[in-house]
């Protein structure tokens, strides 16, 4: 429905006169349009592009360039990055930080993207690191990890955790994480599980605590995600089943406890979605193949119902009004 027949039946109902109508259209005209998403996402395509630009121009421009003179740009670049955000950003504080000046969170991400280019091409040139691969991580990680607090930034943060689960041996990449990962070692599991955890934990300690509180949903998604994960390919694959069957009805748990408090749909959705499989994997593999036929039917056709129930009444789950 359009806005002139919205207010051409309250008219007609007599809810509002013509005066208001007229008042409420002009209104609406006249507002102002934001562009404030498409601004966003204008510079974070800008520094995406302008990263491909330049390697691909390093690239093919290696020989004549020099290494040392592309070192030594890389290197200002990254310098003059940091130096603005530190210049312009606002002091420290455990809540989050309204910086009115909007471009120092983009030009943090290019300091911290030209500092991963600067870090790989001094390993890969002159092996800087040798083969201590786990410092040449490390090394990012921490200094993202401590950008993310110092300047109140999200997208630090989700650089610094990636960093972290890689110096760990993983990837934690949401679309990524079964695909990337070697879940068939039984401690690459265990790794996954206690990393998650781990984030988990730091994301409802932030929020509890009043620190970065805004940072809990990074912490908890990215966290929340691997260890379900991880809790379910060690149940179908790996012993003792029972625990990571508690380990996961633990996680979900705690995540549904969120969802209300939070009135989150995606943490709804994670607690009910992987609570949901790891509930009819472990009934169908302790049933006999005859007993799993014949429930499956009636099981899916009932949860089935269920779902659709979900769906329907998740507002109401959450405690949000209509």
């Amino acid at each position: 429905m359009t806005t002139s027949s919205i207010l051409s039946a309250l008219t007609g109902k007599g809810i509002i006169s013509q005066e208001q109508a007229d008042a409420i259209a002009d209104f609406h005209a006249d507002r102002p349009f934001s562009v404030h998403w498409e601004l966003r996402s204008i510079l974070y395509m800008g520094i995406l592009l302008f990263s491909t630009g330049t390697g691909i121009l390093i690239y093919e421009n290696i020989d004549t360039i020099g290494h040392q003179a592309i070192i030594a740009a890389i290197t200002c670049l990254t310098i003059a990055c940091f130096y603005y955000t530190y210049k312009n950003s606002l002091p420290y504080s455990n809540e989050a930080v309204k910086n009115p000046n909007k471009l120092v969170d983009y030009v943090l991400l290019l300091g911290c993207t030209t500092f991963l280019g600067l870090e790989g091409y001094l390993q890969f040139q002159y092996n800087v690191f040798g083969s201590r691969y786990g410092l040449a991580v490390m090394i990012p990680t921490i200094l993202f990890f401590l950008c993310a607090y110092r300047f109140d930034h999200r997208g630090a943060l989700s650089m610094a955790i990636t960093g972290l689960a890689s110096w760990l041996g993983l990837t934690i990449a949401p679309l990524s994480v079964l695909s990337a990962n070697d879940f068939t070692d039984a401690k690459l599991i265990y790794m996954a599980i206690a990393l998650g955890a781990v984030l988990v934990c730091v994301g409802w300690i932030s929020e509890e605590q009043n620190v970065k509180k805004h940072f809990a949903f990074t912490y908890l998604l990215m966290g929340g995600n691997l260890a379900l994960l991880a809790t379910q390919v060690g149940l179908s694959s790996h012993a003792p089943k029972v625990v990571f069957f508690l380990i996961g009805a633990g996680l979900c748990y705690f995540f549904i406890l969120r969802a209300r408090r939070a009135q989150s749909l995606i943490f709804l959705l994670m607690g009910t979605v992987y609570g949901y499989v790891i509930i009819t994997y472990t009934i169908f593999v302790n049933l006999g193949a005859d007993a799993a036929l014949g429930l499956g039917i009636f099981y899916f056709l009932f949860t089935s119902v269920g779902v659709i129930y979900f769906l329907l009444n998740f507002k109401k789950f959450l405690g949000i009004k209509k």
